[in-house]
Protein backbone atom coordinates (compact mmCIF):
# COMPACT_ATOMS: atom_id res chain seq x y z
CA UNK A 1 0.00 0.00 0.00
CA UNK A 2 1.62 2.99 -0.88
CA UNK A 3 1.31 6.37 1.42
CA UNK A 4 0.93 9.76 0.49
CA UNK A 5 5.04 10.65 -1.28
CA UNK A 6 6.12 14.47 -0.52
CA UNK A 7 7.08 14.90 -3.48
CA UNK A 8 3.99 15.61 -5.27
CA UNK A 9 3.35 18.99 -6.94
CA UNK A 10 1.39 20.44 -4.88
CA UNK A 11 -0.55 22.41 -7.54
CA UNK A 12 -1.85 19.55 -9.28
CA UNK A 13 -5.38 18.73 -9.48
CA UNK A 14 -6.41 14.91 -9.31
CA UNK A 15 -6.26 12.54 -12.30
CA UNK A 16 -9.57 13.24 -14.55
CA UNK A 17 -11.84 10.31 -14.31
CA UNK A 18 -14.12 10.15 -17.42
CA UNK A 19 -16.43 6.96 -18.23
CA UNK A 20 -19.11 6.43 -20.91
CA UNK A 21 -19.89 4.97 -24.14
CA UNK A 22 -21.05 6.39 -27.65
CA UNK A 23 -24.44 5.05 -29.44
CA UNK A 24 -23.88 3.91 -33.07
CA UNK A 25 -22.70 7.19 -34.76
CA UNK A 26 -21.84 9.49 -32.10
CA UNK A 27 -19.45 12.04 -32.67
CA UNK A 28 -17.23 11.86 -29.80
CA UNK A 29 -14.66 14.03 -28.02
CA UNK A 30 -11.52 12.97 -26.26
CA UNK A 31 -9.82 15.08 -23.20
CA UNK A 32 -6.87 15.14 -21.28
CA UNK A 33 -6.70 17.54 -18.44
CA UNK A 34 -3.57 19.04 -16.99
CA UNK A 35 -2.90 22.01 -13.91
CA UNK A 36 -4.52 22.63 -11.10
CA UNK A 37 -8.16 21.90 -9.56
CA UNK A 38 -9.25 25.61 -11.42
CA UNK A 39 -8.22 23.63 -14.78
CA UNK A 40 -10.29 20.55 -13.85
CA UNK A 41 -13.56 22.85 -13.47
CA UNK A 42 -12.92 24.42 -17.02
CA UNK A 43 -12.92 20.72 -18.52
CA UNK A 44 -15.50 19.62 -17.05
CA UNK A 45 -17.77 22.72 -18.06
CA UNK A 46 -16.67 22.25 -21.41
CA UNK A 47 -17.56 18.78 -21.61
CA UNK A 48 -20.96 19.43 -20.03
CA UNK A 49 -21.62 22.05 -22.76
CA UNK A 50 -20.56 19.14 -25.50
CA UNK A 51 -22.67 16.52 -23.64
CA UNK A 52 -25.57 18.85 -24.33
CA UNK A 53 -25.23 18.94 -27.66
CA UNK A 54 -24.91 15.35 -27.91
CA UNK A 55 -21.02 14.43 -27.70
CA UNK A 56 -19.67 11.32 -26.38
CA UNK A 57 -16.70 11.60 -24.20
CA UNK A 58 -13.90 9.13 -24.60
CA UNK A 59 -11.83 7.79 -22.01
CA UNK A 60 -8.84 6.95 -24.83
CA UNK A 61 -8.07 8.70 -27.79
CA UNK A 62 -8.50 5.47 -30.50
CA UNK A 63 -12.28 6.18 -29.89
CA UNK A 64 -11.91 9.88 -29.84
CA UNK A 65 -13.12 11.36 -33.21
CA UNK A 66 -11.23 14.71 -31.34
CA UNK A 67 -9.00 15.34 -28.32
CA UNK A 68 -9.13 18.46 -26.43
CA UNK A 69 -5.68 18.79 -24.17
CA UNK A 70 -6.57 21.25 -21.26
CA UNK A 71 -3.08 22.63 -20.87
CA UNK A 72 -1.16 24.15 -17.43
CA UNK A 73 1.51 27.40 -18.06
CA UNK A 74 1.74 27.66 -14.48
CA UNK A 75 5.52 26.52 -14.49
CA UNK A 76 8.34 26.22 -17.24
CA UNK A 77 8.01 22.29 -16.23
CA UNK A 78 4.35 22.09 -16.58
CA UNK A 79 4.17 24.16 -19.99
CA UNK A 80 6.96 21.26 -21.19
CA UNK A 81 4.51 18.73 -19.79
CA UNK A 82 1.72 20.34 -21.55
CA UNK A 83 3.60 20.30 -25.10
CA UNK A 84 4.24 16.34 -24.38
CA UNK A 85 0.75 15.78 -23.59
CA UNK A 86 -0.39 17.38 -27.17
CA UNK A 87 2.62 15.58 -28.96
CA UNK A 88 1.60 12.58 -27.78
CA UNK A 89 -2.36 13.09 -28.39
CA UNK A 90 -1.29 14.13 -31.81
CA UNK A 91 0.01 10.92 -32.30
CA UNK A 92 -2.16 9.12 -30.96
CA UNK A 93 -5.30 10.67 -32.37
CA UNK A 94 -3.71 13.60 -35.01
CA UNK A 95 -6.87 15.70 -34.62
CA UNK A 96 -6.40 18.08 -31.30
CA UNK A 97 -7.54 21.04 -29.95
CA UNK A 98 -5.55 23.02 -27.89
CA UNK A 99 -7.24 25.34 -24.41
CA UNK A 100 -6.28 26.14 -21.07
CA UNK A 101 -3.77 29.16 -19.58
CA UNK A 102 -0.71 27.86 -22.21
CA UNK A 103 -3.12 28.67 -24.63
CA UNK A 104 -2.88 32.48 -23.94
CA UNK A 105 0.38 31.85 -25.87
CA UNK A 106 -0.74 30.10 -28.99
CA UNK A 107 2.68 30.77 -30.75
CA UNK A 108 4.27 28.91 -28.21
CA UNK A 109 1.90 25.84 -29.31
CA UNK A 110 1.96 26.08 -32.76
CA UNK A 111 5.94 26.84 -33.36
CA UNK A 112 6.17 23.20 -31.55
CA UNK A 113 2.92 21.41 -32.59
CA UNK A 114 1.98 23.16 -36.25
CA UNK A 115 -0.86 20.76 -37.09
CA UNK A 116 -2.93 20.98 -34.28
CA UNK A 117 -6.46 22.07 -35.11
CA UNK A 118 -6.92 25.53 -32.93
CA UNK A 119 -5.88 26.85 -29.52
CA UNK A 120 -7.56 28.59 -27.44
CA UNK A 121 -6.65 30.64 -23.93
CA UNK A 122 -8.26 29.99 -20.28
CA UNK A 123 -11.97 29.92 -19.61
CA UNK A 124 -12.84 30.21 -23.33
CA UNK A 125 -15.34 28.16 -23.68
CA UNK A 126 -17.27 29.56 -27.05
CA UNK A 127 -14.26 29.35 -29.03
CA UNK A 128 -13.22 25.84 -27.85
CA UNK A 129 -16.93 24.57 -28.36
CA UNK A 130 -16.83 26.15 -32.33
CA UNK A 131 -13.66 24.75 -32.33
CA UNK A 132 -14.96 21.17 -31.79
CA UNK A 133 -17.91 22.23 -34.45
CA UNK A 134 -15.73 22.77 -36.95
CA UNK A 135 -13.51 19.63 -36.75
CA UNK A 136 -16.41 17.67 -35.66
CA UNK A 137 -19.82 18.50 -36.36
CA UNK A 138 -22.45 17.43 -33.71
CA UNK A 139 -25.05 15.55 -34.11
CA UNK A 140 -27.67 15.36 -31.34
CA UNK A 141 -30.32 13.09 -30.32
CA UNK A 142 -32.57 14.28 -27.85
CA UNK A 143 -35.07 10.77 -27.21
CA UNK A 144 -31.01 9.17 -26.62
CA UNK A 145 -28.64 11.77 -25.20
CA UNK A 146 -28.85 12.24 -21.76
CA UNK A 147 -27.08 14.77 -19.42
CA UNK A 148 -26.89 14.55 -16.15
CA UNK A 149 -28.21 16.44 -14.11
CA UNK A 150 -25.26 17.85 -12.09
CA UNK A 151 -23.61 17.70 -15.63
CA UNK A 152 -20.41 15.91 -16.41
CA UNK A 153 -17.89 15.68 -13.45
CA UNK A 154 -14.32 14.39 -13.97
CA UNK A 155 -13.67 13.51 -10.57
CA UNK A 156 -15.48 10.84 -8.22
CA UNK A 157 -19.14 11.61 -7.37
CA UNK A 158 -18.57 12.07 -3.90
CA UNK A 159 -16.96 15.19 -4.02
CA UNK A 160 -16.78 17.95 -6.65
CA UNK A 161 -14.68 21.62 -7.08
CA UNK A 162 -16.54 24.58 -6.56
CA UNK A 163 -15.17 27.28 -8.51
CA UNK A 164 -16.06 30.73 -7.35
CA UNK A 165 -14.18 33.30 -9.40
CA UNK A 166 -12.04 33.58 -12.16
CA UNK A 167 -8.27 35.73 -12.21
CA UNK A 168 -6.78 37.51 -9.44
CA UNK A 169 -5.84 41.23 -8.79
CA UNK A 170 -2.28 40.49 -6.79
CA UNK A 171 0.86 41.19 -8.93
CA UNK A 172 3.35 38.30 -7.43
CA UNK A 173 6.73 39.09 -9.44
CA UNK A 174 7.32 35.29 -9.86
CA UNK A 175 3.41 34.14 -10.82
CA UNK A 176 1.67 34.72 -14.53
CA UNK A 177 -1.84 33.66 -14.00
CA UNK A 178 -3.00 36.96 -13.36
CA UNK A 179 -1.35 37.62 -16.72
CA UNK A 180 -3.41 34.53 -18.73
CA UNK A 181 -6.60 34.88 -16.46
CA UNK A 182 -7.24 37.98 -15.99
CA UNK A 183 -7.86 40.25 -13.10
CA UNK A 184 -10.40 38.79 -10.32
CA UNK A 185 -13.91 38.46 -11.76
CA UNK A 186 -16.28 36.47 -9.05
CA UNK A 187 -19.29 34.46 -9.61
CA UNK A 188 -22.99 35.79 -8.33
CA UNK A 189 -23.53 34.18 -4.78
CA UNK A 190 -26.68 32.92 -5.92
CA UNK A 191 -25.11 31.24 -8.86
CA UNK A 192 -22.60 29.50 -6.62
CA UNK A 193 -25.31 28.08 -4.11
CA UNK A 194 -27.42 26.87 -6.98
CA UNK A 195 -24.54 24.87 -8.45
CA UNK A 196 -24.08 23.79 -4.97
CA UNK A 197 -27.35 22.49 -4.13
CA UNK A 198 -27.42 20.68 -7.37
CA UNK A 199 -24.27 18.97 -6.52
CA UNK A 200 -25.45 17.66 -3.22
CA UNK A 201 -28.70 17.07 -4.53
CA UNK A 202 -26.66 14.36 -7.10
CA UNK A 203 -24.99 12.79 -3.91
CA UNK A 204 -21.61 15.13 -3.62
CA UNK A 205 -20.80 14.40 0.45
CA UNK A 206 -17.77 17.96 -0.25
CA UNK A 207 -16.96 20.69 -1.95
CA UNK A 208 -14.24 21.77 -2.64
CA UNK A 209 -14.41 25.95 -2.97
CA UNK A 210 -11.60 26.86 -5.20
CA UNK A 211 -10.25 30.11 -6.78
CA UNK A 212 -7.01 32.11 -7.09
CA UNK A 213 -7.88 34.36 -4.05
CA UNK A 214 -10.46 32.32 -2.55
CA UNK A 215 -10.73 35.30 0.37
CA UNK A 216 -11.02 38.15 -1.82
CA UNK A 217 -13.99 36.70 -3.46
CA UNK A 218 -16.76 39.39 -4.00
CA UNK A 219 -14.53 42.33 -3.77
CA UNK A 220 -15.05 43.29 -7.36
CA UNK A 221 -18.70 42.84 -6.86
CA UNK A 222 -18.40 45.40 -3.51
CA UNK A 223 -19.73 42.22 -1.96
CA UNK A 224 -23.60 42.91 -3.64
CA UNK A 225 -26.10 40.91 -2.64
CA UNK A 226 -28.54 39.22 -5.03
CA UNK A 227 -31.59 36.86 -4.77
CA UNK A 228 -30.64 36.88 -0.49
CA UNK A 229 -27.20 35.77 -0.91
CA UNK A 230 -24.26 38.24 0.04
CA UNK A 231 -20.64 38.09 -2.17
CA UNK A 232 -18.44 37.72 0.58
CA UNK A 233 -16.55 34.58 1.68
CA UNK A 234 -17.92 34.48 5.17
CA UNK A 235 -21.30 34.72 4.02
CA UNK A 236 -20.94 32.16 1.27
CA UNK A 237 -19.09 29.58 3.42
CA UNK A 238 -21.99 30.10 5.91
CA UNK A 239 -24.46 29.44 2.94
CA UNK A 240 -22.70 26.20 1.53
CA UNK A 241 -22.63 25.24 5.02
CA UNK A 242 -26.41 25.09 5.50
CA UNK A 243 -26.55 22.27 2.78
CA UNK A 244 -25.15 19.18 4.66
CA UNK A 245 -22.19 18.47 2.89
CA UNK A 246 -18.17 18.47 4.24
CA UNK A 247 -16.97 22.23 2.87
CA UNK A 248 -13.05 22.38 2.45
CA UNK A 249 -11.90 26.01 1.30
CA UNK A 250 -8.43 25.91 -0.80
CA UNK A 251 -6.36 29.32 -1.77
CA UNK A 252 -7.03 31.18 0.78
CA UNK A 253 -4.77 34.27 0.90
CA UNK A 254 -4.13 35.47 5.03
CA UNK A 255 -6.83 39.08 5.08
CA UNK A 256 -7.88 39.73 8.57
CA UNK A 257 -11.09 39.40 7.41
CA UNK A 258 -10.23 35.46 7.55
CA UNK A 259 -10.11 35.29 10.97
CA UNK A 260 -13.99 35.64 10.59
CA UNK A 261 -14.27 32.35 9.03
CA UNK A 262 -12.83 30.57 12.35
CA UNK A 263 -15.93 30.20 14.04
CA UNK A 264 -17.55 29.08 11.50
CA UNK A 265 -15.15 25.85 11.59
CA UNK A 266 -15.33 25.77 15.26
CA UNK A 267 -19.26 25.63 14.64
CA UNK A 268 -18.97 22.48 12.20
CA UNK A 269 -20.71 24.40 9.53
CA UNK A 270 -17.65 24.39 7.29
CA UNK A 271 -14.29 22.13 7.79
CA UNK A 272 -11.67 23.21 9.72
CA UNK A 273 -9.28 23.64 7.20
CA UNK A 274 -7.39 26.56 5.36
CA UNK A 275 -5.30 26.29 2.62
CA UNK A 276 -2.80 29.46 2.39
CA UNK A 277 -0.31 29.82 0.28
CA UNK A 278 2.73 31.44 2.29
CA UNK A 279 5.35 31.12 0.30
CA UNK A 280 7.87 32.19 2.66
CA UNK A 281 8.73 34.03 6.04
CA UNK A 282 11.24 36.50 5.34
CA UNK A 283 10.15 39.50 4.97
CA UNK A 284 13.04 40.81 2.46
CA UNK A 285 12.40 37.30 0.50
CA UNK A 286 8.53 38.00 0.45
CA UNK A 287 9.47 41.63 -0.61
CA UNK A 288 11.08 40.47 -3.81
CA UNK A 289 8.30 38.56 -4.39
CA UNK A 290 5.58 41.25 -4.21
CA UNK A 291 3.76 39.57 -1.17
CA UNK A 292 3.08 41.41 2.37
CA UNK A 293 6.30 40.80 4.24
CA UNK A 294 4.51 39.98 7.83
CA UNK A 295 5.73 36.71 8.78
CA UNK A 296 5.70 37.69 12.49
CA UNK A 297 1.90 38.72 12.26
CA UNK A 298 0.81 35.85 10.32
CA UNK A 299 2.39 33.71 13.33
CA UNK A 300 -0.13 35.45 15.75
CA UNK A 301 -2.87 35.53 13.36
CA UNK A 302 -2.15 31.43 13.23
CA UNK A 303 -2.41 31.62 17.21
CA UNK A 304 -5.47 33.18 17.21
CA UNK A 305 -7.36 30.74 15.23
CA UNK A 306 -5.96 27.99 16.92
CA UNK A 307 -7.45 29.59 20.16
CA UNK A 308 -10.91 29.59 18.45
CA UNK A 309 -10.95 26.48 16.76
CA UNK A 310 -8.06 23.95 18.30
CA UNK A 311 -8.77 21.70 15.32
CA UNK A 312 -7.90 23.70 12.61
CA UNK A 313 -5.76 21.68 9.95
CA UNK A 314 -3.70 24.25 8.42
CA UNK A 315 -2.02 23.58 4.37
CA UNK A 316 0.38 25.79 2.56
CA UNK A 317 2.77 26.13 0.13
CA UNK A 318 6.32 27.50 0.01
CA UNK A 319 8.62 28.42 -2.97
CA UNK A 320 12.42 27.84 -1.98
CA UNK A 321 15.95 29.11 -4.33
CA UNK A 322 13.90 32.17 -5.02
CA UNK A 323 16.36 34.72 -6.73
CA UNK A 324 18.51 36.30 -4.14
CA UNK A 325 17.20 33.83 -1.44
CA UNK A 326 20.58 33.69 1.08
CA UNK A 327 21.05 30.91 3.74
CA UNK A 328 20.23 33.48 6.15
CA UNK A 329 16.38 33.90 4.63
CA UNK A 330 16.00 30.22 4.08
CA UNK A 331 17.13 29.55 7.38
CA UNK A 332 14.39 32.12 8.64
CA UNK A 333 12.05 30.00 6.30
CA UNK A 334 12.91 27.13 8.26
CA UNK A 335 12.46 28.35 12.28
CA UNK A 336 9.22 30.17 11.20
CA UNK A 337 8.29 26.59 9.95
CA UNK A 338 9.41 25.12 13.28
CA UNK A 339 7.08 27.66 15.46
CA UNK A 340 3.74 27.72 13.29
CA UNK A 341 3.54 23.76 13.00
CA UNK A 342 1.56 23.77 9.93
CA UNK A 343 -0.13 20.18 9.38
CA UNK A 344 0.56 20.05 5.34
CA UNK A 345 2.78 21.54 3.51
CA UNK A 346 3.81 21.61 0.09
CA UNK A 347 6.87 22.72 -1.72
CA UNK A 348 8.39 24.20 -5.27
CA UNK A 349 11.88 24.49 -6.23
CA UNK A 350 11.67 27.95 -7.75
CA UNK A 351 11.33 28.63 -11.52
CA UNK A 352 11.58 31.02 -14.36
CA UNK A 353 8.24 31.22 -16.30
CA UNK A 354 8.33 33.54 -19.73
CA UNK A 355 6.53 36.46 -18.66
CA UNK A 356 7.34 36.72 -15.32
CA UNK A 357 8.31 39.79 -13.06
CA UNK A 358 11.36 37.62 -11.10
CA UNK A 359 13.13 36.01 -14.04
CA UNK A 360 15.41 39.85 -14.36
CA UNK A 361 15.88 39.72 -10.15
CA UNK A 362 19.30 39.55 -9.84
CA UNK A 363 21.58 36.52 -7.71
CA UNK A 364 19.91 33.42 -9.05
CA UNK A 365 20.18 30.54 -6.88
CA UNK A 366 22.39 27.21 -8.47
CA UNK A 367 20.09 24.33 -9.10
CA UNK A 368 21.39 22.25 -6.90
CA UNK A 369 21.17 24.68 -3.90
CA UNK A 370 17.75 25.21 -4.14
CA UNK A 371 17.86 20.85 -4.20
CA UNK A 372 19.47 20.99 -0.93
CA UNK A 373 17.02 23.56 0.46
CA UNK A 374 13.86 21.41 -0.87
CA UNK A 375 15.60 18.60 1.10
CA UNK A 376 16.19 20.56 4.00
CA UNK A 377 12.81 22.02 3.90
CA UNK A 378 10.60 18.67 3.04
CA UNK A 379 12.81 16.92 6.20
CA UNK A 380 11.29 20.00 8.77
CA UNK A 381 7.66 19.85 7.13
CA UNK A 382 7.96 15.62 7.41
CA UNK A 383 9.19 15.87 10.81
CA UNK A 384 6.38 17.75 11.77
CA UNK A 385 3.85 16.02 10.05
CA UNK A 386 4.92 12.78 11.85
CA UNK A 387 4.60 14.16 15.17
CA UNK A 388 1.14 15.29 14.32
CA UNK A 389 -0.01 12.30 13.16
CA UNK A 390 1.31 10.41 16.19
CA UNK A 391 -0.76 12.70 18.53
CA UNK A 392 -3.73 11.20 16.37
CA UNK A 393 -3.16 7.75 17.44
CA UNK A 394 -5.90 7.09 19.96
CA UNK A 395 -8.27 9.41 18.85
CA UNK A 396 -11.83 8.79 17.03
CA UNK A 397 -12.55 10.83 14.30
CA UNK A 398 -14.91 11.12 11.30
CA UNK A 399 -13.52 9.97 7.62
CA UNK A 400 -14.82 9.91 3.96
CA UNK A 401 -14.54 7.28 1.75
CA UNK A 402 -12.80 7.43 -1.40
CA UNK A 403 -11.81 3.82 -2.26
CA UNK A 404 -12.43 0.54 -1.47
CA UNK A 405 -9.87 -2.02 -3.49
CA UNK A 406 -10.39 -5.57 -4.04
CA UNK A 407 -8.55 -6.45 -0.82
CA UNK A 408 -11.31 -4.71 0.68
CA UNK A 409 -9.20 -2.15 2.23
CA UNK A 410 -10.53 1.54 2.33
CA UNK A 411 -8.65 4.73 1.71
CA UNK A 412 -10.10 7.60 3.39
CA UNK A 413 -9.54 11.34 3.85
CA UNK A 414 -9.92 13.22 7.61
CA UNK A 415 -11.02 16.53 7.77
CA UNK A 416 -7.91 17.46 7.73
CA UNK A 417 -7.20 15.75 4.29
CA UNK A 418 -8.16 17.14 0.61
CA UNK A 419 -8.04 14.88 -2.61
CA UNK A 420 -4.55 14.11 -3.41
CA UNK A 421 -2.80 16.98 -2.13
CA UNK A 422 -2.65 15.48 1.65
CA UNK A 423 -2.61 12.55 3.49
CA UNK A 424 -4.93 9.50 3.68
CA UNK A 425 -6.45 6.86 6.44
CA UNK A 426 -6.25 3.58 5.47
CA UNK A 427 -9.31 1.24 6.99
CA UNK A 428 -7.36 -2.30 6.85
CA UNK A 429 -10.32 -4.67 8.38
CA UNK A 430 -13.47 -4.57 7.92
CA UNK A 431 -14.25 -2.17 4.58
CA UNK A 432 -15.31 -4.18 2.44
CA UNK A 433 -19.05 -3.04 2.87
CA UNK A 434 -17.95 0.92 2.37
CA UNK A 435 -18.55 2.36 -0.89
CA UNK A 436 -17.06 5.97 -1.74
CA UNK A 437 -18.93 8.79 -0.35
CA UNK A 438 -19.40 7.27 3.34
CA UNK A 439 -18.39 9.16 5.86
CA UNK A 440 -17.73 6.69 9.04
CA UNK A 441 -16.29 6.94 12.21
CA UNK A 442 -12.90 5.29 13.15
CA UNK A 443 -10.44 5.12 16.05
CA UNK A 444 -6.80 5.87 14.35
CA UNK A 445 -4.57 2.83 16.08
CA UNK A 446 -1.21 3.67 13.54
CA UNK A 447 0.47 6.74 11.95
CA UNK A 448 3.08 7.01 9.73
CA UNK A 449 5.04 10.16 7.94
CA UNK A 450 1.89 11.34 5.99
CA UNK A 451 -1.14 8.68 6.78
CA UNK A 452 -2.73 7.18 9.32
CA UNK A 453 -4.56 3.90 9.92
CA UNK A 454 -7.73 3.11 11.92
CA UNK A 455 -10.19 1.08 12.93
CA UNK A 456 -13.84 0.94 11.98
CA UNK A 457 -15.92 2.44 14.76
CA UNK A 458 -19.44 0.58 15.01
Amino acid sequence: MATNPPDLRPDLAPRARIEGTARPGQPTIGMVSLGCPKALVDSERILTRLRAEGYAISPDYAGADAVIVNTCGFLDSAKAESLEAIGEALAENGRVIVTGCLGAEPGYITGAHPTVLAVTGPHQYEQVLDAVHAAVPPDPDPFVDLLPASGVKLTPRHYSYLKISEGCNHKCRFCIIPDMRGRLASRPAHAVIREAERLVEAGVRELLVISQDTSAYGVDLKHAEDRGHRAHITDLARDLGGLGAWVRLHYVYPYPHVRELIPLMAEGLILPYLDIPFQHAHPETLKRMARPAAAAKTLDEIAAWRAVCPEIALRSTFIVGYPGETEEEFQTLLDWLDEAQLDRVGCFQYENVAGARSNALPDHVPDEVKQERWDRFMEKAQAISEAKLAAKVGQRMQVIVDEVDEDGVATCRTRADAPEIDGCLFIDEGAGRLAPGDIVTVEVDEAGEYDLWGRLMP
